[in-house]
């Protein structure tokens, strides 16, 4: 019997929650789901271009735990981009460090929430906190 997954350790969520190729509409379109600690270990390899044992101590898991994480994130982006698929980033086996807080409004990301309006466009009542969500993909 496999044991059981650590969390993968994130300083923050991503910015977007997915991509989408331009001129088809979603409807038609089968998508493929990108967890964050993929996202993470694409971001922290190919932009912040950090070797994989240092991203894998980003994300609190062993260098070859990170590199199978970053393997299967590069076969999910190029079957999207050579099957035309939308990627949608969701979920996962992560935590945050801190709570954090989305305005589907604005697409804004924040740490702090003084009330219920966005910060950025404050726009009312339209925020939802990603924190939970991640506990509900989960569940």
């Amino acid at each position: 019997m496999p044991r059981k997954q650590r969390n993968r350790k994130l300083e923050s969520p991503p910015k977007l929650k997915g991509l989408k190729p331009i001129g088809i509409p979603m409807r038609n379109l089968k998508s493929v789901s990108l967890q964050y600690d993929e996202y993470e270990a694409i971001k922290l390899c190919d932009y912040d271009n950090k070797t994989h044992l240092e991203a894998s101590e980003k994300l609190n898991v062993s260098r070859s735990t990170f590199t199978r994480i970053y393997e299967n994130a590069r076969k999910k982006i190029a079957k999207a981009l050579v099957e035309i698929k939308p990627i949608i980033i969701e979920g996962g086996n992560v935590e945050f460090e801190k709570q954090w807080y989305r305005c589907n409004d604005c697409n804004d990301i924040y740490e702090e929430i003084d009330d219920e309006n966005c910060p950025n466009c404050n726009s009312a009542n339209n925020i939802e906190n990603i924190n939970e969500n991640l506990k509900n993909w989960k569940e």
